[in-house]
């Protein structure tokens, strides 16, 4: 059995978020999916963060995974601002692509788990020219209701046997989080939550140009997409993040300054 791995991390809003640069991600992921470690990899935005805020439960979930990825800018520049210098985004899509370019090369196959049957087609479609190589353990569409424990286990057997070292798992927030965590040492992989990666790569949906995401205005680009479905999400969750994220920044800056008067009071 191998012993768990502490990565270093920097605490957003009480939550410890992995402080790796972009391709020290994606490398400890390739190596955990080689060996095919029981693993779990959150991509972390403002809306997670707060679900987990307000859900002990969930936030319990979030503290135990193995990586918890900065995907949302305004949690790149938390970390930047609280020390963390040289810290990139590690968002789901990136770390997506990357991830398939490499496993071509590393000998590891991939398995997706949710969305539909329809989107998946596309995604074998297009991952067969992008990514000839790639081997595709299976696609396992999910329905929105719960798996019953006697539906759950063909689906562990299935992923197991296939031999897949990386699962995409596209479930949405925060419910791949708690199939992650439920199927941790179950399922023999690297477990990767990627929310709305499939429908974008699939080309259901557009993902929001380069400018767009660097000022961190990829919320308000899906905002525009989706307004019927994420207004809600938007007007709840950002303003308390914002209020949330300044409180914990005053805090930190004036322990810093604390600490300085004490040291020169000496």
């Amino acid at each position: 059995m191998v012993g768990k791995v502490f990565l270093p991390t920097q605490r957003v809003l009480d939550f410890p978020i992995t402080a790796l640069r972009f391709e020290d991600q994606i490398q400890t992921i390739l190596k955990w999916g080689m060996s095919r470690q029981s693993k779990t990899v959150c991509v972390a935005n403002v809306h997670m963060l707060m679900e987990a805020h307000w859900n002990p439960e969930f936030a319990n979930r979030l503290q135990n995974s193995d990586i918890v990825t900065p995907d949302g800018m305004p949690l790149v520049w938390m970390m930047r601002h609280m020390g963390v210098r040289c810290q990139d985004r590690v968002a789901g899509m990136d770390i997506f692509l990357e991830v398939c370019q490499h496993a071509q090369t590393h000998n590891i196959s991939v398995f997706f788990v949710g969305s539909k049957k329809e989107i998946l087609d596309k995604i074998h479609t297009k991952l067969k020219q992008e990514f000839p190589k790639l081997k595709i353990a299976g696609m396992e569409p999910l329905p929105f209701c719960p798996l019953r424990e006697i539906e759950d286990k063909p689906l562990i057997n299935e992923i197991n046997s296939s031999g897949a070292g990386i699962v995409w798992v596209s479930l949405g927030c925060p419910k791949q989080e708690k199939w992650m965590i439920k199927h941790k040492g179950k399922i023999q992989a690297v477990m990767v939550g990627v929310g709305g990666v499939f429908p974008v790569y699939a080309g259901i949906q557009k993902r929001a140009p380069r400018l767009v995401r660097d000022l961190g205005l990829e919320w308000f680009y899906r905002w525009m997409q989706e307004p019927r479905r994420l207004w809600r999400r938007y007007t709840t969750t950002i303003p308390a993040f914002i209020w949330l994220a300044t409180r914990q920044l005053l805090s930190n800056r004036n322990s810093i300054s604390g600490v300085f008067i004490h040291t020169t009071g000496d």
